[in-house]
């Protein structure tokens, strides 16, 4: 039987709330597995409560777990920048050309549609669709939402707000490293 990395690392994100966003992301198993290998390292432990258990109980693990974990998602965020930073040249490239990205104005305005229409029909039907239809149609509205928020966050950038939050983690971090 096969190491159940998503449930470990899902009951890790209670020591470090941000596992979460990462294994729901593209990268889910990977990041997973990654987020796994470092609680049996740092523990010693191959059995997923006794992972847990040991970093309840050893504070050192615990801060040496948070640490590197929190290091793992600044790779991960940089590798994130990097591959928007490479698509944002791109476009940027396409424009001094005088030619625009089809393929993304395509993207976001289906993506638009696509909302659009689900919530239309949960509006026009929903006295006469069932529950869990009105439940599947929200979750791909949810869907649809999300990409057109990935799509404005690619256009312009994060909010001031998400960039103090980055900085003051940094900071967070940072000083928990000179402290130890």
């Amino acid at each position: 039987m096969a190491f159940p990395f998503f449930s470990l690392a899902a009951a890790l994100s209670d020591f470090v709330p941000l596992i979460g966003h990462w294994i729901r992301g593209d990268q889910g198993e990977q990041v997973a597995k990654k987020v796994a290998h470092i609680a049996q390292t740092v523990t010693g432990e191959k059995e997923t409560a006794r992972i847990l258990n040991h970093l309840k109980g050893d504070p050192q693990a615990l801060l040496q777990f948070q640490q590197t974990v929190l290091k793992l998602d600044q790779e991960l965020t940089m590798a994130d920048y990097k591959d928007r930073e490479s698509a944002r040249t791109r476009d940027m490239a396409l424009a001094n050309a005088g030619r625009s990205n089809l393929r993304a104005d395509i993207m976001v305005v289906s993506a638009a549609l696509g909302l659009v229409a689900c919530l239309l029909t949960i509006t026009l039907y929903r006295t006469t669709l069932p529950g869990e239809v009105v439940g599947i149609i929200s979750t791909i509205a949810g869907i649809f939402g999300s990409c057109l928020k990935d799509a404005y966050a690619f256009e312009f950038g994060s909010s001031r707000g998400s960039k103090f939050k980055d900085s003051k983690l940094s900071a967070l971090f940072l000083e928990s490293v000179h402290k130890s």
